[in-house]
């Protein structure tokens, strides 16, 4: 029997959420599917986590994936949009958790370096190595879609190896590595 397993990879937003699904069998990646969600058309930022928990647990439930590759927040000069994106994520790790989903983090630089390897790369440069990796006949207009592909590729070029990112296999696991961010 084949070692097959499918990845989900996420790169989370509340204007845009990308995901992209590969299947690896016997330690090659095939491609699946990449979309994007559109969060913009709601005004409300509650809605918008409901809605990215509910696609993210739809998504769960029709591909079945093995493992949940999430990008990173990166840091930026604006809090509000930083909290704003912390929650999307947490939302999006959330749906997985809830379902027993093994979840790795990886940073905006280390998914591109491992694309493409310049971690400075732009969102076209690593839409245009996943096209020639994956066999894409065309890309997506807007590229938070090829973002939450390139996610999925990563996990799977780092797949055995010791990373320092953050990885969770459940609720539990979570609040263990994260003991000081939990109310006594």
């Amino acid at each position: 029997m084949a070692n097959e397993r499918i990845i989900l990879g996420i790169d989370p937003g509340t204007t845009i959420m990308g995901f992209g699904l590969i299947k690896v069998i016997n330690k090659k990646m095939e491609f699946l599917q990449l979309n994007e969600l559109i969060l913009s058309k709601y005004d409300d930022h509650y809605t918008k986590l409901k809605v990215i928990f509910e696609r993210t647990i739809e998504l769960i439930e029709t591909h079945h994936p093995d493992e949940i590759a999430i990008e990173a927040p990166f840091f930026g000069k604006n809090v509000q949009s930083m909290l704003k994106l912390g929650r999307a994520q947490g939302v999006a790790m959330a749906a997985g958790l809830s379902r027993q989903i093994p979840i790795t983090e990886y940073e905006p630089k280390k998914i591109k370096m491992a694309i493409t390897g310049n971690g400075n790369a732009t969102k076209e440069q690593v839409a245009k190595m996943l096209q020639q990796l994956l066999g894409l006949k065309e890309l997506p207009k807007n590229l938070d879609s090829t973002d939450g592909l390139a996610a999925a590729v990563c996990h799977f070029f780092n797949s055995g190896k010791v990373i320092g990112t953050k990885s969770y296999s459940g609720w539990d696991a979570f609040v263990k590595q994260n003991e000081d961010r939990v109310k006594k």
